[in-house]
């Protein structure tokens, strides 16, 4: 095979004579002619359904110019990005030894994009080559370029949830609820980037990105993925199945210029590189107990399955919301109920008893009004015994957080139903508000994040009393008989009160997470 300076992919030929090649077959054989522009003119259904049908299958040379229409029609991910034919060309020669020269390279999605940006500014192949291969090489952890195979890619898949899930705020609840697989939805993220943004917008994140890696791209897509759920909003948009689609971030131009993605991006709180290189390698450490090989090119990565699951507190509908909310790594595994106040009493003691030596855990609460609310517990209860002091002291991480699933406000604020087979009289039955963050939406509610100066308040407990969030009033407080508690506005979490100030237990669960990954550094909170 040989790749020629003008033309695309050709397969060299012998040098032999071509006979007929003085003839015009059209006028020779019309009905062929008239079909071939039959099919110039056909949709791609139109042209499943022709092969089917055996429309191009006389005479040979009819099947040749069929052959020819779908194989160039068929999109590829080498984005032109304005090159001629010999750029492209060139591009696709320097991918080839790119291949050749790194083996162990199995997975990289990016690559085709990377090298059709960066010969627009290289003097030549070689250079073009030389340049990609030295971000391939970079081997800083804490500021890489480019993933090399389909665990590496599928971890930043899940940094960038997690990263997602803290800075657009509700938007995670949107995609669970409307039963979609959260890792297919954030699978191709990068590629917003690096296939569908226009020449003018990629090139202006190759100016950042070479200088301070992957973190930028991480910044820039939250910015675009943030930006398009908005304009869905706006337009009222919000279908069942919700999806950042190619051509929403291809006509970007439309609703916004590169500087104001820009500056958008760059105002997104975002973890140091050390954090994220820790939460990157939790989360590959995460796929690998799924099963996921270095080794191995793309794999399907098993999803956890709500349609079975059962509890006294949420609907399966309502779970997946809140495994969406909690962090990817832990997100990929099924839960497990260590404890519930029907089966092993209303006491702290059993509840401890039942909860100490997991990490994390899912607190969750269904009050006599019906109400639902809970919190998302990163550290094992068993650090509440490791402190001499006789006062209550304080642990967790900024990875905990507080959430309310069902609540019952005294005026319902403007929602749009999500599912078209809910009703409002179902529990299951999920909104997103209209109103501003600090205003009180039905149900659901996005996690309220901890800010930074009272990142030590998350959890506190003894014998007579469980608190989360400490600072400002309690997020939440349970009495000893596990009977009853109160809720209060919280600066931990920056948290309203999740139900009605004081309240009655109806049910409590906890569920723990089977294999689960965690790590005891605090990100800074938002």
């Amino acid at each position: 095979m040989t790749i020629s300076e003008l033309g695309n992919w050709e397969i060299c030929s012998s040098s032999g004579m071509k006979y007929g090649q003085f003839v015009d077959w059209e006028m020779i054989d019309p009905e062929a002619a008239k079909r071939y522009q039959q099919i110039l003119k056909s949709e791609h259904q139109q042209l499943k359904a022709m092969g089917r049908g055996g429309f191009w299958a006389m005479p040979h040379t009819l099947r040749a110019k069929a052959y020819y229409h779908i194989i160039h029609s068929i999109n590829s991910r080498l984005k032109r990005y304005c090159l001629n034919e010999a750029g492209l060309n060139s591009a696709k020669k320097i991918l080839l030894c790119l291949g050749s020269y790194f083996p162990d390279m199995n997975f990289c999605p990016i690559l085709p994009a990377l090298v059709s940006l960066i010969i627009h500014f290289s003097q030549d192949e070689a250079e073009c080559f030389h340049s990609v291969s030295r971000l391939i090489c970079y081997n800083d952890p804490n500021k890489r370029y480019i993933d090399q195979t389909f665990l590496t890619y599928r971890a930043s898949c899940m940094t960038f949830g997690d990263l997602a899930n803290r800075c657009c705020r509700g938007i995670r609840k949107l995609i669970a609820s409307s039963h979609q697989n959260l890792f297919e939805f954030y699978s191709d993220w990068i590629m917003w980037i690096f296939a569908d943004l226009p020449f003018t917008y990629a090139i202006r994140v190759l100016d950042v990105y070479l200088l301070e890696g992957y973190k930028v791209l991480y910044r820039f897509a939250a910015a675009t993925y943030s930006h398009v759920i908005k304009i869905l909003i706006s337009e009222y948009l919000i279908p069942n199945d919700i999806t950042i689609t190619s051509e929403f971030v291809q006509n970007v131009a439309r609703h916004c210029t590169v500087e104001k993605l820009l500056e958008a991006a760059f105002m997104i709180p975002m973890a140091t590189r050390k954090e994220l290189n820790l939460l990157f390698n939790a989360n590959k450490d995460s796929l690998m107990q799924k099963g996921v090989s270095i080794h191995q090119k793309r794999q399907s990565v098993e999803s956890v399955n709500f349609t079975n699951f059962s509890s006294s507190v949420v609907t399966g509908t309502e779970m997946r919301v809140v495994w969406a909310w909690i962090p990817e790594r832990f997100a990929l595994f099924s839960p497990i109920r260590l404890f519930n106040t029907a089966d092993h009493g209303r006491s702290l003691a059993s509840f401890y008893s039942h909860v100490e030596g997991h990490e994390p855990v899912v607190l969750m609460i269904k009050t006599v009004d019906e109400e639902v609310f809970g919190a998302f517990l990163s550290t094992d209860m068993t650090e509440r015994r490791k402190h001499d002091s006789e006062e209550l002291t304080y642990f967790g991480t900024g990875e905990c957080f507080v959430f309310t699933v069902r609540h019952i406000p005294a005026t319902p604020p403007q929602q749009v139903q999500i599912s078209n087979s809910a009703s409002s009289q179902d529990p299951s039955f999920l909104t997103i508000p209209f109103t501003a963050p600090s205003e009180e939406p039905i149900t659901a509610k996005e996690p309220k994040r901890p800010k930074e100066q009272e990142a030590a308040m998350f959890i506190a407990g003894d014998d007579s009393q469980l608190i989360i969030g400490g600072d400002g009033g309690h997020a939440l407080c349970l009495q000893e008989d596990l009977k009853g508690g109160y809720t209060a506005s919280c600066d931990t979490f920056k948290s309203i009160p999740l139900c009605k100030t004081h309240f009655r237990v109806q049910s409590l669960e906890v569920w723990g997470i089977q294999n689960s990954i965690s790590f005891s550094h605090c990100f800074p909170p938002q």
